[in-house]
C-alpha cells in the first residue's frame, strides 16, 4: 500500500493551504522561556510605566524578581557579613529589596498589568487554526486525508465582530472509486449589535475596568510603599529603644550593686540599720531580673526586626546605636501647617482615599451594564463563503462556486430575572461604595486629628522627661552624698534610683515616640514620599 502511495503523482498545495499550514506551525513553534519572559515584562513594564504617575513617588524598586532591573532600583546582597553595623539607610534599603510583603506587592502590580493585557486583546485580532492528517478506508475506498485552516476573529469597540477563515483539504485516493481533490473554503462574517451590546461604552467595560484596575494597584502599591518605609524605620527605633531599656537597665543593677556594697560598709560599721541593708540587697535583685528580662525583650526585639526586613535571623548584626543620639540632638518642631490644613491635604493627596472615590464611578458603571442587558438582542447579521467543487486541479480556484447570507437576528430576551437581579445588586454595590467613601472620608480626618494629638504630645512628653531625667540625676547623686553623711537613709539612695531608671527609660521612649508621631503624620497627611534608596523625604 506504501509503495502505490509513492507512485502517485504528488499533491501540489495552493498558496492558501502552504500559508495556513506555515502559521499554524509557526505558532507551534517551541519558544525559548528566557525570551517569553523577558517579552512578557516589556509589555506588562511598558503599561506600569504609561500609567505611572508623579505623586506614586520614585519609578524605582517596583519590577518583580527575575525581571531586568530598572535604572534606580536597590541592588544589595541578600547575605551580610557578620558583626556588619546595620545604619538605618541600609536597613531600610536592604529591607526595599528583599521583604517579603514588598516582593509580594509587587508581583500583585505585576498581574493587574498582566489583567490589562489580556483585556486590550480582546480587541485585538483573535488568531486560531489547526492542521490534520490521516488515512481513511470505507469498503474499497482507502485514501489519506490532510487539511488545514486558519483565521482570526476581532472585536471592535461598536460590539462588531468580524471573523474570517480560510481552511483547505485534500484527499489522495490510494483504492477506490473516489477521487483524488482539493477543496477550498474562504469564509467572511460580521456581527452588528442594534440594541443590547451596541453601545461603545458597555463594550470596552471590561477594559476600562482593567485599566482602572492596574491604576488602583498602583496607588496602592504607592501607598504600600510610604507605610513601609514607615514601619522599617519604626521598628528599627524600637529595637534601639529596646537596647537602651537593656543598657539602662544594666546600668540600675551596677548602680545598686554599688549601692548594696557601701551600705554593708555601714551596717558593717554600725552606721546603719540590717534592715536598710536588706532593701537594698532586694532592689539589687530586682534589677538583675529587670536586667535579665531587658536582654530578652532586645533579643526578641533585634530578631523580629531581622525577620521583617528579611535578612536571615542567623546573622550576626548589630543596629547603629549612634541614632538615638542624632536624634535627640534634633529639634522637636511642630508642623509648619495647622490640623485643618493637614486634614484638607489629606483628603486632596491620600491615594488610598481616591481609590475609594474611583470605585463609585467603577459602580455606576456596572449599573448601565447591568441596565444595557436588560434590553432585547437585535443584531445584523452577514457572511460570504468561497468554497471549491473538490476537483482534482489543485492549482487553480475554477469550478468554485460562493454562497452569501444577510438577516436579522432578534432575541426579544422574554426571561429576565437573572438580569434584573444584576441590576438590583448592582444598585446595592453603588450605594455600599457610597457609604464606605464617607466613612474612608471620617476615617481620614480621624486618624489626622489622632496623629496630630499624638506629635503634639509626644513633643510635650519629651521635654517634661528630659526635664525629669536632669533632675533624677541630681536628686541620686545628692540622697548618695547624704547617706555618707547620715542625712539620708538607704530607702531615699534607692528610691531616687528607681526614679532615674525610670526616667532615662521614659526620656528614650519620648524620643521614639515622638519620631515615629512625626513619620506617621507625614504619612497620613500624604505629603511623605519615597526616595530611589527607599527612605522619606517630603
Amino acid at each position: 500500500m506504501i509503495s502505490r502511495f509513492l507512485k502517485k503523482p504528488t499533491v501540489i498545495l495552493p498558496v492558501s493551504l502552504i500559508l495556513c499550514a506555515a502559521g499554524i506551525l509557526t505558532g507551534c513553534k517551541s519558544q525559548n522561556a528566557a525570551d517569553i519572559k523577558t517579552k512578557l515584562d516589556d509589555k506588562v513594564y511598558q503599561m506600569i510605566d504609561r500609567k505611572w504617575q508623579g505623586d506614586f513617588g520614585a519609578k524605582a524598586n517596583y519590577r518583580i524578581e527575575g525581571a531586568k532591573p530598572g535604572p534606580n532600583d536597590i541592588s544589595t546582597p541578600r547575605m551580610l557579613p557578620a558583626g556588619t553595623t546595620l545604619s538605618l539607610a541600609k536597613a531600610v534599603e536592604f529591607a526595599a529589596d528583599h521583604n517579603r510583603s514588598y516582593q509580594t506587592e509587587k508581583e500583585d502590580l505585576y498581574v493587574k498589568a498582566l489583567d490589562l493585557r489580556l483585556a486590550k486583546h480582546q480587541f485585538e485580532p483573535l488568531l486560531f487554526g489547526e492542521a490534520s492528517t490521516g488515512y481513511v478506508k470505507d469498503g474499497a475506498d482507502e485514501a489519506i486525508t490532510g487539511g488545514a485552516g486558519i483565521g482570526a476573529n476581532q472585536l471592535l469597540k461598536t460590539g462588531t465582530t468580524i471573523g474570517i477563515n480560510v481552511a483547505a483539504a485534500w484527499v489522495d485516493v490510494l483504492t477506490g472509486n473516489a477521487r483524488s481533490g482539493l477543496s477550498r473554503i474562504l469564509t467572511l462574517s460580521i456581527e452588528q449589535p442594534l440594541l443590547r451590546g451596541s453601545n461603545p461604552d458597555i463594550v470596552l467595560e471590561n477594559l476600562t475596568q482593567a485599566e482602572r484596575n492596574l491604576l488602583y494597584q498602583l496607588r496602592t502599591f504607592s501607598r504600600f510603599r510610604k507605610e513601609f518605609v514607615v514601619s522599617t524605620i519604626s521598628q528599627y527605633y524600637f529595637v534601639l529603644q529596646s537596647y537602651d531599656a537593656a543598657r539602662n537597665a544594666r546600668n540600675n543593677y551596677d548602680t545598686l550593686v554599688d549601692v548594696c556594697g557601701y551600705a554593708e560598709k555601714l551596717a558593717t560599721g554600725g552606721r546603719l540599720p540590717q534592715f536598710e541593708l536588706d532593701q537594698a540587697v532586694q532592689d539589687k535583685l530586682i534589677a538583675w531580673d529587670t536586667y535579665v528580662q531587658a536582654e530578652k525583650n532586645y533579643g526578641q526585639a533585634l530578631d523580629d526586626f531581622k525577620l521583617a526586613i528579611a535578612l536571615p535571623t542567623e546573622t550576626k548584626v548589630q543596629l547603629d546605636y549612634n541614632d538615638l543620639s542624632v536624634m535627640s540632638s534634633v529639634a522637636m518642631t511642630r508642623p509648619a501647617f495647622s490640623e485643618t490644613e493637614a486634614i484638607e491635604t489629606a483628603l486632596a493627596r491620600r491615594l488610598d482615599l481616591s481609590n475609594t472615590l474611583d470605585t463609585i464611578n467603577d459602580a455606576e458603571r456596572k449599573v448601565l451594564v447591568a441596565l444595557d442587558n436588560l434590553r432585547p438582542d437585535l443584531r445584523v447579521v452577514a457572511a460570504a463563503e468561497l468554497r471549491s467543487n473538490g476537483v482534482s486541479d489543485p492549482i487553480t480556484l475554477g469550478g468554485t462556486k460562493d454562497t452569501s447570507l444577510a438577516g436579522l437576528q432578534f432575541d426579544p430576551h422574554l426571561d429576565k430575572v437573572a438580569e434584573e437581579n444584576a441590576y438590583g445588586l448592582a444598585m446595592i454595590v453603588l450605594n455600599q461604595n457610597r457609604r464606605f467613601y464617607e466613612e474612608k472620608v471620617d476615617t481620614v480626618i480621624v486618624e489626622i486629628r489622632e496623629v496630630y494629638r499624638d506629635l503634639n504630645e509626644a513633643i510635650q512628653r519629651y521635654k517634661v522627661q528630659s526635664e525629669q531625667l536632669s533632675l533624677a540625676g541630681q536628686r541620686f547623686e545628692n540622697t548618695k552624698y547624704l547617706l555618707q553623711y547620715g542625712r539620708a537613709n538607704t530607702r531615699d539612695v534607692l528610691d531616687s534610683q528607681r526614679d532615674l531608671y525610670r526616667a532615662q527609660d521614659a526620656a528614650t521612649e519620648a524620643l521614639v515616640n515622638y519620631t515615629t508621631a512625626m513619620l506617621r503624620f507625614y504619612l497620613d497627611a500624604g505629603i511623605l514620599q519615597v526616595r530611589p534608596d527607599g527612605m522619606w523625604r517630603l
